[in-house]
């Protein structure tokens, strides 16, 4: 038996996907239920929100299933050896050499450093003139991936890097420009003044640079820094081997673009709910009053419930990373065959009623009152292909929110209720959002 599938026509579905994603969604849920399917009956799409499911899928054989779509937007941008799309051994390796950097005692390097990059960007803020909040997280979480990862603090590189990043990912940042991503054909080059070839023509710049400074640092041979660039050039798998120059430098495109524009759009959310609502500032405020050390502010609970609940209400992934069925295969009830594409919907399970009552609610006290299962909160994916950067971004959110309450007084400029707009591949929140300083601390 096959789930049930919408029988609106492909165009609609996909301009409905493109510029009205959770509408999309939530329509085809409540009409469909936990597990719906689009596109063709041999090959279909499959979203499935229901958390036993997702259980399934995350536990299943690694066998079953392919991640291997490489072609396309984000092929072409991380590059094949990205970890994103690595099966089987050549994933469990590169995994287990970008673990580290990225857990326990390490995460803790980088907390002075992402205090201070927030307070340097802000210092540039001014009482009461209005400012846009999304390029100013996304500077702090630039320069945050930019100096982590490379080590890098100033300089012509450095620049290039922070100006080529910028301009790449704006480019593609608009619901029209998402067109681009969605369908291949649109992906010609054009010359430099069409949309891809603009797009292949700042990559290649990013390229060059990336290239050169593992080319350097290879030369140099100094492994002694505590940047993840030098941690990676250093790891070892347990034949001894280490990354060449393409598997580092897609590892770091990956690292560079999903750490950096994800992150910035949660920011921006959380800044936006904490002052919709001034009794959530007041509890946050309360807790932070005691300007605790990075280490403290990582532990607090409100906070932490509050980073936990702007992920939950919109993901900026609205699913997690598609598995393609290698093998006939059944699922609560329904029998797939291969090239089947199953995509857990992190956005629908986060809107589920029986986990989360009055689900279109902001209120973080949900993750103080009870634990969620990996099935019912996913906000990084799941199972084998789980985000390795969660405890990173976690950690910024919180760094860089307390770093920012306990210097500034913030008031939304309007205070009607935002929705979410699709920015390439994620969803964030209108880029005219705008917030003032109402007073200096």
């Amino acid at each position: 038996m096959l789930p049930p599938r919408p029988q609106t026509s492909r165009w609609l579905r996909l301009f409905k996907v493109i510029f009205r994603p959770t509408d999309y969604l939530d329509d085809y849920s409540k009409r469909y239920g936990d597990i719906f399917a689009v596109g063709s009956e041999e090959t279909p799409f499959v979203y499935v929100s229901h958390p036993k499911a997702i259980q399934e899928i995350f536990n299943a054989d690694k066998t079953l299933f392919t991640s291997n779509i490489r072609g396309g937007f984000l092929g072409t941008l991380m590059g094949e050896n990205s970890l994103l799309f690595l099966q089987g051994e050549p994933h469990q390796r590169q995994r287990k050499l970008l673990t580290p950097p990225f857990h326990g005692e390490r995460l803790q390097t980088y907390s002075q450093l992402i205090c201070n990059i927030t307070q340097q960007v802000t210092d540039a803020w001014q009482l009461g003139k209005p400012f846009l909040v999304r390029p100013a997280m996304q500077e702090i979480t630039l320069k945050v991936i930019l100096q982590a990862v490379f080590g890098l603090y100033s300089g012509a590189r450095y620049e290039q890097l922070r100006d080529l990043l910028n301009e790449m990912l704006e480019s593609l940042g608009s619901p029209a420009s998402a067109l681009i991503i969605f369908f291949a054909n649109l992906q010609k080059d054009w010359g430099a003044w069409s949309p891809w070839g603009h797009f292949l023509r700042l990559k290649s710049q990013t390229d060059e640079l990336l290239y050169a400074e593992i080319r350097e640092r290879r030369e140099k041979g100094d492994l002694s820094g505590e940047d993840i660039l030098t941690l990676l050039l250093s790891a070892r798998d347990e034949q001894g081997q280490g990354m060449s120059d393409a598997e580092l430098r897609d590892e770091l495109m990956t690292l560079l673009v999903a750490g950096h524009e994800t992150t910035a759009s949660m920011l921006t959310w959380a800044l936006y709910w904490i002052h919709f609502f001034p009794e959530i500032e007041q509890k946050l405020r309360l807790e932070l009053e005691n300007t605790p050390s990075s280490a403290e502010i990582a532990q607090l609970p409100y906070l932490n419930a509050l980073c936990l609940e702007t992920l939950r209400i919109y993901p900026v992934a609205l699913g997690t990373f598609p598995r393609i069925l290698q093998q006939p295969w059944d699922l609560m009830g329904y029998h797939f065959e291969p090239g089947t594409v199953l995509s857990p919907s992190i956005y629908l399970v986060h809107r589920r009623e029986d986990l989360y009552p009055q689900p279109q609610q902001f209120r973080p006290e949900r993750f103080l009152e009870k634990q969620f299962s990996p099935y019912e909160f996913l906000p990084f994916g799941g199972g084998s292909r789980r985000c390795i950067g969660m405890g990173l971004a976690l950690l910024e959110m919180k760094l860089v929110l307390a770093t920012i309450l306990s210097r500034f007084d913030l008031q939304l400029l309007n205070q009607r209720p935002l929705k979410p707009v699709r920015r390439g591949l994620t969803i964030a929140l209108p880029g005219n959002f705008k917030m003032v300083i109402s007073a200096l601390r």
